[in-house]
């Protein structure tokens, strides 16, 4: 059998930005060309996916540990097969049948990984801003992978990999985010990162499901938001029209507290994406969704598999992405 050739992607000493970062809290940390730093190495990283064994020795030695207090599928098993493609050596913690259930403090848990060697730490947990927290607390990396309703980095960065994929440079696109945009931690992420990149956002979700101080025909960029420009939008027919990417939002209903929506049905009935509606975007506009998918709810089954629709694909920039931002962070460590 023919011999893999070595990883060849840009290191901390030679990319076009060094990646200098300890830390991947949130995406309104990095400049524009950070991001592409991470883009980048992220091509890298699908090549080495697509090999025959999509495995290489590049963190060999190093240890990750992913320690999640949430439910995750997508997120935690991509950081853990992206830790292993690059030869790390990966460990999974629960808060469910650790020592958290004894009442073991965030910081107690985080201090006691690191002593066994953790290099990287990825972390969720239902309390916004607890990566903050724990990254002034360690000296290893600390990676964010959703932290209540505040951020989820490495989603942004997938989301925006698939899209520079098919659209290329995402100055002034047009991109529509469409349901719960008051409880979603990714439409914020996304929102850095879009402006950061120069695309132009549309939000658009009953007012009930908009944060605080945004309104219909708003830019908002004031606090308690502090988010950069973004059009706000409460009909969806409108928000759609010449649409470059079409993202629909899962119902966070186990973050909902009381009537924000009359009924599941009416939601479907008014801000569900359907073929119809996207016809208002503009010709083979990218369907777009972070997952779970409600299908029947927030889009249409239709909708979903269709040839505009590149869900499965971002499940897949998932591993792919991650294993760049594992990279850099863990090389830049060394």
């Amino acid at each position: 059998m023919t011999q893999e050739p070595a990883l060849q992607i840009a290191t901390p000493l030679d990319a076009r930005t060094p990646w200098t970062r300890r830390h991947l809290l949130d995406l309104d940390e990095l400049s524009r060309d950070e991001i592409e730093t991470i883009l980048e190495t992220t091509d890298a990283m699908k090549e080495i996916m697509g090999r025959e064994v999509p495995r290489v020795p590049a963190l060999r030695g190093r240890t990750i540990v992913t320690l999640f207090y949430e439910a995750s599928t997508r997120t935690r098993a991509s950081f853990e097969l992206a830790g292993k493609a690059l030869g790390a050596d990966v460990i999974n913690v629960a808060a469910g049948g650790s020592s958290v259930e004894k009442g073991e403090s965030l910081i107690d848990t985080v201090r006691t990984l690191e002593a066994i060697g953790a290099e990287v730490l990825v972390m969720r947990h239902p309390a916004a801003g607890a990566p903050y927290l724990v990254a002034r607390h360690l000296s290893a990396s600390v990676v964010n992978g959703g932290d209540g309703q505040h951020a989820h980095p490495t989603q942004a960065l997938l989301d925006l990999y698939t899209m520079r994929a098919h659209i290329g440079d995402m100055r002034d696109k047009r991109v529509v985010i469409v349901g719960d945009i008051a409880h979603s931690r990714v439409v914020r992420s996304n929102i850095w990162g879009l402006a950061a990149m120069g695309a132009k956002v549309v939000v658009c979700g009953p007012p009930t499901l908009l944060p605080a101080g945004m309104r219909h025909g708003q830019q908002q960029t004031e606090e308690p938001l502090a988010l950069p420009h973004v059009e706000v939008e409460t009909n969806i027919d409108t928000a759609l029209e010449g649409a470059d990417v079409v993202m629909a939002l899962r119902l966070q209903k186990e973050r909902m507290h009381g009537g924000l929506i009359p009924s599941i049905r009416e939601y479907a009935t008014l801000y569900q994406i359907t073929p119809e509606r996207l016809a208002r975007a503009k010709t083979g506009a990218l369907v777009m969704h972070p997952g779970p998918i409600n299908e029947g709810v927030e889009i249409s089954p239709e909708v979903a598999t269709s040839l505009q629709s590149v869900i499965e694909e971002q499940v897949t920039n998932g591993v792919a992405v991650r294993m760049a931002v594992l990279y850099l962070l863990a090389r830049g460590k060394a």
